[in-house]
């Protein structure tokens, strides 16, 4: 039961509808974390800005879905275990893969250092520190990467709750 109010579509008013049909034309069905941000459609619009952003970037999606499920085993939050693994197993990513990146690491070496350096950076609340910093420039993430990688972070974290 959620504690927050989750908005059905016969609650929603003409803005939350709206964002709601935009989404169901995205991805065909509106996941309820969203309907619980439509209270605030601002927020809402926040978030989908920023998943926007996270889901056009530099990172391939096989990395995205690794830091996910990687924060996702660390926060224990097996509603996103579920989809992360379905959308994961879309991207190419095997079950070896899938429980290296819940362990935190990755069978491929670069992503390895991805996912270690998001799980760090919801460790240690974002103070990462400067050779994990250079580690990530090592593995051949650009800054705009590391952005995008903290970003992704921000938006995982954001959806556990």
């Amino acid at each position: 039961m959620s504690r927050i109010t989750t908005v059905t579509d016969d609650m929603a008013n003409n803005e939350q509808a709206e964002l709601f049909s935009a989404i169901k034309a995205k991805l065909g069905i509106v996941p309820n974390f969203l309907r619980v941000f439509a209270n605030s459609p601002d927020a809402l619009k926040a978030f989908l800005g920023f998943h926007h952003i996270a889901g056009n970037g530099s990172l391939d999606a096989a990395t995205r879905e690794r830091i996910a499920l990687t924060l996702a085993q660390k926060n224990e939050c097996s509603y996103c275990l579920s989809a992360h693994t379905a959308i994961g197993r879309k991207t190419g990513l095997n079950s070896d893969e899938i429980t290296a990146n819940r362990q935190g690491d990755s069978h491929d070496a670069k992503a390895a250092v991805a996912v270690k350096f998001a799980r760090k950076l919801a460790e240690h609340t974002g103070d990462v520190t400067t050779a994990e910093l250079q580690e990530m420039r090592d593995a051949g993430f650009t800054d705009a990467d590391i952005v995008e990688v903290i970003t992704h972070t921000g938006i995982n974290l954001l959806t556990i709750f």
